[in-house]
């Protein structure tokens, strides 16, 4: 079976591409480079917004990484990375599967503000302020959850990599060295076999060009 991913290296893409591998899912990646390149009549017509990811399977298509994580998990039925249907587990499963999306929506703010509107002016520095200390608050839940345990369900999941791709996106916009905890789990997953090159980027096709972005 042919899988295929559309990739923006530093996207949310970045989940879809990690959980492959840790799946060990034969699969082909498309890069692509972040911004107006995404709007090609071509890709269009896969992904109706012109963004990342865009998965497609034989004739299936899907563009929103939780829906990918699900599928794909339903894909290995006997793999650890999911909790299905009647696990006692399962409800906090997809809790944390979504609520990464609760977590990006602040980072994703804060990427248009620092790397999108560039110019000062273009910016509002007062909705800049809130949205990270949103982001933080949001950040915080994360790091309860792991104070006593090494992963959110206490094992690896998928939703480890959902969650966590959001706490190293936010990584560039609010200090992680505050929450320890959030960074020891950063290493650990980054230091998983499976996730070896996933936060790279070729030159060109990167979204963050530098570790932190500060608000002033």
């Amino acid at each position: 079976m042919k899988r295929l991913l559309h990739h923006v290296p530093h996207s949310r893409s970045l989940r879809s591409l990690w959980l492959l591998r840790e799946l060990d899912l034969p699969h082909e990646v498309r890069l692509h480079r972040f911004g107006s390149a995404l709007q090609d009549p071509d890709y269009l017509a896969r992904h109706p917004l012109g963004r990342v990811p865009c998965y497609e399977e034989g004739g299936l298509t899907l563009y929103e990484s939780g829906a990918i994580a699900e599928h794909l998990c339903e894909s290995v039925p006997d793999t650890p990375l999911w909790r299905p249907p009647g696990d006692a587990e399962r409800a906090a499963w997809l809790q944390w599967l979504h609520y990464a999306e609760t977590i990006a929506v602040h980072a994703a703010y804060l990427t248009q503000s620092h790397l999108v509107l560039r110019p000062p002016e273009a910016r509002s520095p007062v909705q800049m302020k809130l949205e990270t200390r949103r982001l933080a608050r949001a950040l915080g839940v994360v790091a309860d959850q792991l104070a006593a345990r090494d992963h959110l369900l206490g094992t690896f999941t998928a939703v480890d990599i959902a969650v966590g791709y959001s706490v190293w996106v936010s990584g560039h916009f609010v200090e992680l060295g505050d929450m320890p905890a959030l960074m020891a789990y950063l290493e650990r997953l980054r230091a998983r076999p499976a996730a070896d090159g996933v936060f790279g980027a070729p030159e060109g096709y990167g979204i963050y060009m530098q570790p932190f972005y500060p608000l002033d």
